[in-house]
């Protein structure tokens, strides 16, 4: 597996400014850290864009990724707040192969991370070694988005267009293009966004390439997953208002408690 810490490393400098406008699962997560009233544990923190709302909200939170630039990031944000009403631990870490001395009520993979597993034997490693560190009737909650063959086997080499940001700092835009191959065999994409970033004239001063894989899993694959892993299947909804998963659903969230 592909998890040298230098690839997410080089993602430090344009992530948040990347991804600011998605905050659709932001609150799902809040809302789920306040329900364990407990311990937190989240993997894959990357620069906090979930983790800091959560630990606004007073929870015990630890953060773990295996990025120490993304870590760096976030330890930044957190020197700059000064609304945080306790310590936010930060650990450096490989999901597969973290260890605690202690179990957590709830343990968390947002923003798809776990698709960054890129084969069976470190997803079922990661798997069992969260089920070690859960307590009881802790949970295990991740998401990430249902494959679409047909539009990624029709992507090929083309670029596509993703979605334009605006920098709140210069004004100028940032757009995003997307280029995805998908190795059905493996079920690895291989993709690269290409960021073009403007001036406020809209000429372009630079562009950036940033690469990364991931690993798309199906339904009744992630089902048989943890159930082999010793989990049993709370729910599954197909968005983070909570919908029922159905054939109309892009996103998967799964809540599994340990089998005991």
């Amino acid at each position: 597996m592909n998890m040298d810490e230098s690839v997410y490393d080089s993602w430090v400098d344009i992530y948040d400014l990347l991804y600011s406008g998605f905050t659709e699962d932001i609150q799902f997560y809040v809302d789920e850290a306040l329900t364990a009233k407990g311990t937190v544990l989240e993997l894959g923190c990357g620069t906090g864009r979930v983790s800091l709302p959560i630990a606004l909200q007073g929870v015990n939170l630890t953060c773990l990724d295996i990025s120490r630039g993304m870590i760096g990031a976030l330890e930044r944000r957190i020197d700059a707040s000064s609304d945080l009403s306790q310590p936010l631990r930060i650990v450096h870490g490989d999901m597969r192969n973290f260890s605690f001395n202690e179990k957590f009520d709830l343990i968390i993979i947002p923003f798809r991370s776990f698709l960054c597993l890129l084969s069976v034997e470190d997803q079922v490693r990661t798997l069992i070694n969260i089920k070690r560190h859960l307590s009881n009737k802790g949970k295990l909650i991740l998401n990430f988005f249902v494959p679409d063959l047909q539009t990624m086997n029709q992507e090929g080499d083309l670029s596509n267009h993703l979605f334009d940001v605006t920098d709140p700092k210069t004004g100028g835009r940032l757009v995003v293009w997307n280029q995805t191959k998908c190795n059905m065999h493996t079920q690895i994409l291989d993709t690269r966004l290409i960021i073009e970033i403007l001036n406020n004239d809209d000429v372009m001063t630079k562009r950036l390439y940033r690469d990364l894989q991931l690993r798309y899993v199906y339904r009744w694959e992630m089902y048989h997953l943890l159930r082999y892993c010793g989990y049993n299947m709370i729910d599954l909804y197909g968005d983070f208002n909570r919908t029922s998963f159905d054939g109309e659903s892009e996103e998967m969230i799964w809540i599994a408690s340990p089998c005991h």
